[in-house]
């Protein structure tokens, strides 16, 4: 039986993949280091495949260690893929400290690789996002768009494991997917702008203090979605041997303004909304950007959600993740 590496998979993103690679018949090894993940996060995916979801504790940073979670699972089976959905995900932690995107957005690539190379795997799935484009303004952000100019860390060490990945791929892996996310809301909420203003709320159900003016507008797309847009990709069969692909909804997004408005009608609907001042809500932030979402669409994939279905369906599932129960005012 062969086995599927997902690491950084006890996450936010790993956590809704699972069940999905759950439904075929092989084993699925789990690496994380908890960081943001929990281990509880895949009591779905062993439901769903009693016996075929293993669980190792690691640094993915740390080459030695790497290799040896390689090993446990070769244990397993072969080894044909690794998903790679691990990386420092606080954009503003790694601006205060470049170690953190260097340890845990690049290094993490870099010992995958290694250990990818060592034992042969043949396809690799990454989980890049929007943020290696820098601020375009509104220039539409397609594939083959540049110079490709970060404006974070996280950008920056994301660009540079892709840059990586396409070495690699000239010298030894068969495949690499280059999924380049956008902002990916639901649940089990870890961060992000939603659990932010819940989590404000719970502290101060009569005021929301929002960074920025609430003119930024993002493109939003549900986990699920997601999940099932990278599950697509990895099963089409006349793909390039490296696909980066924009993976989002086919709209212009949506403005803080709005997420914070609606956030407060599900939470709190008698709380004041505080705006800060300017477009971004921290150094690093890119306020504006609209996705092309063509090259995705040519491969035969849709989301079932625009961005404001995909923020109020997020909205209500972690609120109800927080303990806010539907329809409950707590203004």
């Amino acid at each position: 039986m062969n086995v599927s590496i997902i690491a950084g998979g006890a996450g936010f993103v790993g956590c809704n993949l699972l069940p999905l690679l759950a439904k075929e018949d092989r084993h699925l090894m789990v690496l994380d280091n908890l960081c943001r993940g929990r281990e509880e996060y895949l009591d779905a995916a062993r439901d769903a495949a009693p016996g075929r979801v293993h669980f190792v504790h690691v640094d993915l940073s740390d080459r030695a260690a790497t290799l040896q979670a390689f090993e446990t699972a070769l244990k397993l089976g072969a080894i044909d893929e690794v998903w790679h959905l691990a990386a420092n995900s606080d954009i503003p932690a790694g601006v205060m400290d470049a170690n953190v995107d260097l340890r845990d957005t690049f290094m993490t690539t870099f010992s995958l690789l290694e250990a990818m190379k060592l034992h042969k795997v043949p396809a690799l799935h990454f989980a890049s996002s929007s943020a290696i484009y820098g601020d375009l303004g509104g220039v539409p952000l397609h594939e083959a768009i540049g110079p490709l100019l970060p404006i974070s860390n996280y950008g920056a060490m994301k660009l540079a494991s892709e840059a990586l990945i396409s070495a690699a791929a000239e010298s030894y892996l068969a495949r690499a997917n280059l999924f380049r996310f956008p902002n990916v809301v639901g649940a089990p909420a870890t961060h992000g702008v939603i659990l932010d203003f819940i989590n404000k709320l719970k502290t101060n159900d009569g005021r929301l203090d929002v960074l920025g003016d609430g003119t930024q507008q993002k493109a939003y797309l549900h986990v699920s979605d997601l999940v099932e847009a990278m599950m697509h990709i990895r099963g089409a069969t006349n793909l390039p041997k490296i696909f980066p692909v924009n993976i989002g909804p086919v709209d212009d997004g949506v403005t803080v303004r709005f997420i914070a408005q609606s956030v407060t009608e599900r939470v709190s609907p008698k709380a004041a909304i505080h705006f800060g001042v300017g477009n971004k809500g921290w150094v690093g932030d890119v306020p504006k950007f609209q996705y092309s979402v063509e090259r995705l669409r040519e491969a035969g994939w849709a989301p079932s959600r625009n961005s404001a279905d995909a923020v109020r369906h997020a909205i209500d599932q972690i609120a109800t993740q927080e303990g806010f129960s539907a329809g409950a005012s707590h203004g």
